[in-house]
C-alpha cells in the first residue's frame, strides 16, 4: 500500500471486517501495523464500537501503538438521536488524545450524521474531518459545501464507485477498498482528479469500475463485497481470502478464471 503511494492507512473500518473480529485481534493488528509502517505515513484506527467504554479503551490503545488519528462510526444496535450522536462525539472529542474523524455509514448503524450535527461536530477542536459511506452523493455534497469554510476540516468519500464525481465536487480524498488490490490506481485517480484533468480522472474511475464488476458480487450478496475483495487479494499474493466466522469465503471453483481476470487487468 505504501508502495503504491497512498497518502495514509486506515485500519479497523468495514473493509477491515473490525466489528467481526476479537478486541485481541484488533490490537494486534494496530501494534503490527503502526511498527511496519514506523511513520511513513498516518495511521488512522477505527474505534467503532456499541459501547463508548470500549470505543475510548481502543482509542487509548492506539495512541500507545502509535496510530496517528482514530475514526468512530455511530454506536450500532440501539439507534441514538441526533443529540445522542453529538453528545458521543463531544465525549470522544473530549477523552481521546488523537485526532477524530467521524464514520458516516448509515447503512450498518441505522443512522446518518446529520450535515447540522457534521457542522457542530467540527466545532470541537479535536475533529479533524468525515468520511461518509453512504453513497448517497446529495449528502455527500451538501457536507463538503458546509464545511469549505473550515479548510483543515477534512471530507473523505468511501465507496470507489463515487470518487471521481465526488472529488470534482469539492471532497478533499477517498478511503476506497479496492485500493488495497491496486493503490496505484487509486492514488493516480485522486492525483488526476485534484489536478483538474477530468479526462484522465474518468478514464480511471472506469478502470475501477471493472474491479467492481469482477469481484464485489460473489455468493450471498450481504457479504459478496467483502468475500470478492479478499478473494482478490488471496490470487495476487496479499493475504489469505478467509473471512472473519461466520462468513463463508469464496467459492475455490472461482479461482481460475478471476486470477486470470486479475492477471490481465490493466489500467496505466
Amino acid at each position: 500500500m505504501i508502495g503504491g503511494g497512498v497518502h495514509a492507512l486506515f485500519l479497523l473500518g468495514t473493509t477491515g471486517e473490525a466489528p467481526a473480529l476479537s478486541y485481541r485481534l484488533r490490537r494486534e493488528l494496530v501494534e503490527r501495523v503502526c511498527a511496519q509502517v514506523a511513520g511513513r505515513v498516518p495511521v488512522l484506527v477505527g474505534i467503532t464500537d456499541t459501547a463508548l467504554e470500549e470505543s475510548l479503551a481502543q482509542a487509548a490503545h492506539a495512541r500507545t501503538a502509535g496510530a496517528s488519528a482514530v475514526v468512530a462510526a455511530p454506536p450500532y444496535y440501539f439507534p441514538p438521536s441526533q443529540a445522542d450522536l453529538l453528545r458521543f462525539v463531544e465525549r470522544l472529542a473530549g477523552t481521546v488524545e488523537l485526532p477524530v474523524y467521524l464514520y458516516n455509514m448509515p447503512s450498518l448503524t441505522k443512522v446518518s450524521f446529520a450535515p447540522a450535527t457534521v457542522a457542530r461536530a467540527a466545532e470541537l477542536p479535536n475533529v479533524w474531518g468525515i468520511k461518509d459511506s453512504s453513497g448517497d452523493l446529495a449528502y455527500l455534497r451538501t457536507v463538503a459545501a458546509q464545511m469549505r469554510p473550515h479548510a483543515e476540516f477534512a471530507v473523505l468519500v468511501g465507496p470507489e464507485e463515487l470518487l471521481a464525481e465526488s472529488l470534482a465536487g469539492g471532497v478533499h480524498g477517498g478511503v476506497c477498498g479496492g485500493a488495497n488490490l491496486f493503490p496505484e490506481l487509486f492514488v493516480q485517480l485522486y492525483l488526476a482528479a485534484r489536478a483538474g484533468d477530468a479526462g484522465t480522472a474518468a478514464r480511471l474511475q472506469q478502470k475501477v469500475l471493472e474491479i467492481g464488476r469482477m469481484l464485489y458480487g460473489l455468493g450471498e450478496r450481504e457479504s459478496s463485497y467483502l468475500r470478492g475483495l479478499k478473494l482478490g487479494l488471496e490470487l495476487l499474493g496479499i493475504c489469505s481470502g478467509r473471512l472473519a466466522e461466520p462468513f463463508a469465503s469464496a467459492d475455490p471453483g472461482l479461482y481460475q478464471e478471476l486470477r486470470r481476470q486479475l492477471e490481465e487487468f490493466r489500467w496505466a
